[in-house]
């Protein structure tokens, strides 16, 4: 089980969940950047908020890191990049504070137009100052919504509910899916020229920063009021304080800020101007839910299997049709490279039928999982696996054909001079191995499985039942094919556990046995591949079990 590293605030419910599935969860609060550095060494996942820096730094003293977990939506304070290039997934939950930054959304939109904490503060005061603070009514105004993204379309929905015309920009949503939400898609300048009310929905990227500043309030209708509750920088402050000044703004109402926590601004002096420490995410239904939600793909990641929500895995979301098949995919990939005994220069991953019509990046990756994994003592990932490819000189190529001769789905992995193919049979969706370099098969994958080449003769597969009998292993599933044009046949075995040694060398050196291969080998995977230093006595030893070995150097 791993250690979790928690250095901030993270609802109860969802570190129980880690601890219950035997993790070890680690909460230091507070910690500087020197502790932080201290405290991530050894530590296999890292739970955050906004608080934390995950710099380089932090990622280059956290060799053992294998996910990095935001609780919440935002990671511009996650060095994403450097992370994929360790190889360490990063992922966040995306949507678990999407009610609450919508609502809080609402609230500021309502309380600027109201100037609600305006006379609150002045009545508080013993002011009465009824005429100070008229407001502005919402109906018939038009909000304009930089970024449709989920948030972006719950204010949508909510704002529609006040009689608002609504406006949007985003270059990554159609025209049609706009207006099924009764929303006006233009281009920012019109935005800006047509809206009463501006929100902002979008991530902080190098292409966002400063995106709502002095050119778009040149170009802004008069009387407009700003308002951000998405991340601090995307509306320039200092540009936003001088159009409020100069009366081209008539107000703002922003709950994050550029640098944070933010305690001194030339906003917080204009009346005008409503403000709030950052609390989108702050309700207690929002932090459980990002709580529960880390947790699980923490948990997954941990696991090494398929998460969701990982931001840097290059891959669209598995679909309902695809999932299914990862673990298969990466059962082949593993299975594949034992059979070809070497890397590869070129992979071709191959899919038919159905699951062919859709993305199928994430099961490349799990092939590719697979393929690492069977052959490094590292933690191989989804972030990783690519990078691995590359370095060790493995050209993938993705085939897909939306027709299968024989099943409804196939996916077949093709490289050095050798093939596998699988599928999902049954109502259960039970994993079968169907052909091994164009024999055909229906046995289900195993850890343990043996590959032997015999005579095409009466008494071998007897001979086989008898040898693995007498030292007895238990045969799970077997199946036998004749290959086409030779006086041979290929047998397929999985057994219930691994076969010894010295009973595969009674097998290879029985009547009528030509070749025994068990693709479960690691060591004599890593002499093949070049993946580890081993020594003269472990190659004589590889050598007499009939391994073939090729020396090459570790890469």
């Amino acid at each position: 089980m791993a250690r979790i590293l928690v250095p901030e605030k993270i609802a109860d419910t969802g570190l129980d969940r880690l601890r219950d599935a035997g993790h070890e969860v680690d909460v230091r609060l507070d910690l500087d950047e020197a502790g932080l550095l201290e405290a991530v060494v050894g530590a296999e996942a890292l739970i955050i908020r906004s608080a934390t820096q995950v710099t380089d730094t932090v990622l280059e003293a956290g060799t053992d890191l294998v996910v990095v977990g935001r609780a919440g939506i935002g990671l511009d304070n996650v060095d994403v990049d450097s992370a994929t290039q360790r190889g360490v997934m990063v992922v966040n939950a995306p949507q678990s504070n999407v009610v609450s930054a919508a609502e809080h959304t609402m609230a500021l939109l309502l309380a600027q137009a109201r100037n609600v904490p305006q006379a609150h503060a002045a009545l508080t005061d013993g002011r009465w100052e009824r005429s100070e603070w008229t407001g502005v009514e919402l109906t018939d105004k038009t909000l304009g919504i930089v970024g449709l993204g989920r948030i972006g379309r719950l204010v949508a929905q909510r704002a529609l509910a006040f009689g608002m015309n609504l406006v949007a920009y985003d270059p990554f949503v159609s025209e049609d899916r706009a207006r099924q939400i009764s929303v006006d898609l233009v281009d920012l300048d019109e935005l800006a020229a047509r809206a009463d009310f501006v929100t902002v929905h979008v991530a902080r990227t190098p292409e966002t920063v400063g995106l709502v500043g002095a050119d778009f309030f040149a170009q802004a209708k008069p009387g407009l009021r700003v308002i951000n509750v998405a991340r601090g920088g995307i509306v320039d402050e200092v540009a936003l304080a001088q159009a409020v000044q100069e009366g081209t703004v008539a107000g703002a109402a922003l709950d994050v800020f550029s640098s944070e926590p933010m305690t001194e601004s030339p906003l917080f002096d204009l009346p005008q101007v409503v403000v709030t420490p950052h609390l989108g995410a702050s309700t207690a239904e929002a932090q459980d839910k990002a709580g529960v939600t880390i947790a699980e793909m923490v948990g997954l990641a941990l696991a090494g299997d398929f998460v969701p929500f990982a931001v840097n895995v290059n891959a669209a979301e598995a679909s309902e049709t695809i999932r299914p098949y990862l673990p298969l995919a990466e059962r082949l990939g593993g299975l594949f490279v034992s059979l070809v005994g070497t890397l590869p220069g070129e992979l071709e991953i191959c899919t038919e039928g159905e699951i062919a019509g859709y993305d199928t990046r994430i099961l490349e990756l799990a092939v590719l999982k697979g393929f690492f994994g069977a052959i490094s003592d590292e933690a191989v990932t989804y972030v990783n696996a690519p990078q691995l490819a590359t370095q060790h000189g493995v050209e993938v190529r993705d085939v897909s054909s939306s027709s299968s001769a024989d099943y409804v789905n196939l996916l077949t992995l093709r490289g050095g001079g050798h093939s596998i193919s699988g599928t999902l049979a049954g109502a259960k969706g039970a994993q079968r191995i169907v052909n091994i370099d164009d024999t055909p098969f229906d046995v289900p994958p195993v850890d343990n499985m043996v590959v032997i080449h015999n005579d095409d003769r009466p008494g071998v597969i007897g001979t086989v039942g008898t040898l693995l009998g007498n030292a007895g292993v238990n045969i799970s599933d077997m199946d036998v094919s004749r290959v086409n044009g030779a006086d041979t046949a290929v047998m397929l075995i999985a057994p219930s556990a691994p076969v010894p040694a010295d009973v595969l060398d009674q097998l290879r050196s029985a009547p009528g046995i030509l070749q025994v291969t068990t693709p479960n080998s690691k060591e004599a995977i890593f002499v093949r591949s070049g993946f580890a230093e081993v020594s003269g006595e472990q190659l004589t030893i590889l050598a007499e079990r009939a391994f073939i070995v090729e020396e090459a150097d570790p890469r």
